[in-house]
């Protein structure tokens, strides 16, 4: 997730993420009603509700927008019916991206994506192609301000979990991700807030198993690349296995 976790660093500093509220509203609501739909309107019962609440309530939706969506989701109101795909691509590099969207028409969301690559002379790749580099896990983002890092490591210890490492959540906060199988994530979930560690999310996510160094003008493409596709209304989550070194970085974060 370095290279992720970079990323969102510099979306933070560069005042890049959800510079529009209506964004961060229009994929809130989206998360939500694919939520309602799938679990159920109880949030006590729906875990990926309750974390999509918790994320809703993050970029202060207001609660009538918030009701209305989990009614829409659920079927007791109507509307707009939301589903989940995902498009693979190469982007500047050899760098292999996941996008992961929820849309009401592919027919609209597939040539958006496709037209964000093709003027940059890429292309989408088949299914699959870029997805093998990456391993899909369970994960639960633990507020890392609050945290001692040996104790949630020693804690971490009575349950399932891969791994314990550093890494930022989308507002660029530092915090500690604890990964898991997707089997498993509910039990870490669970087992570390009854340890009393301040959970500030958990989900499915998707982590390289091997990094692509990049830097020049390579890199100015590919965040370039990245900002528009996180600006795209109905992409919710994107991923890259790229990695910058502590230079690039900090060239890219004062360009």
């Amino acid at each position: 997730m370095a290279g992720h976790s970079k990323w969102a660093n510099i979306k933070h500093r560069k005042g890049a993420q959800d510079a529009k509220r209506g964004k961060a509203f229009t994929k809130v609501v989206k998360d939500i009603m694919v939520a309602a739909r799938i679990g159920g309107p109880d949030p006590d019962a729906n875990p990926r509700l309750r974390l999509a609440i918790a994320k809703a309530k993050a970029v202060s939706l207001p609660k009538e927008n918030l009701d209305r969506a989990i009614k829409k989701g659920a079927g007791l109101l109507e509307g707009v019916d939301y589903e989940e795909v995902m498009y693979e691509a190469y982007g500047p590099g050899g760098v292999a991206i996941l996008i992961e969207c929820l849309t009401d028409n592919r027919n609209r969301t597939a040539p958006e994506i496709r037209n964000i690559f093709s003027k940059r002379g890429l292309a989408l790749a088949a299914s699959g192609a870029a997805a093998h580099s990456y391993n899909h896990l369970g994960h639960v983002l633990v507020g890392a301000e609050e945290t001692d890092e040996d104790e949630l490591t020693l804690a971490a210890l009575d349950y399932p979990v891969d791994d314990v490492v550093q890494s930022t959540d989308d507002n660029g906060k530092p915090v500690f991700q604890v990964l898991s199988s997707i089997a498993d994530l509910e039990e870490v979930r669970s087992g570390l807030e009854s340890a009393s560690f301040h959970v500030v999310e958990y989900g499915l996510t998707w982590v390289p198993t091997v990094t692509v160094p990049v830097e020049g003008s390579d890199a100015d493409q590919l965040v370039a690349l990245l900002d528009a596709l996180e600006n795209n209304d109905d992409v919710q989550h994107v991923y890259a296995n790229y990695e910058f070194s502590d230079a690039e970085l900090e060239r890219l974060e004062n360009s």
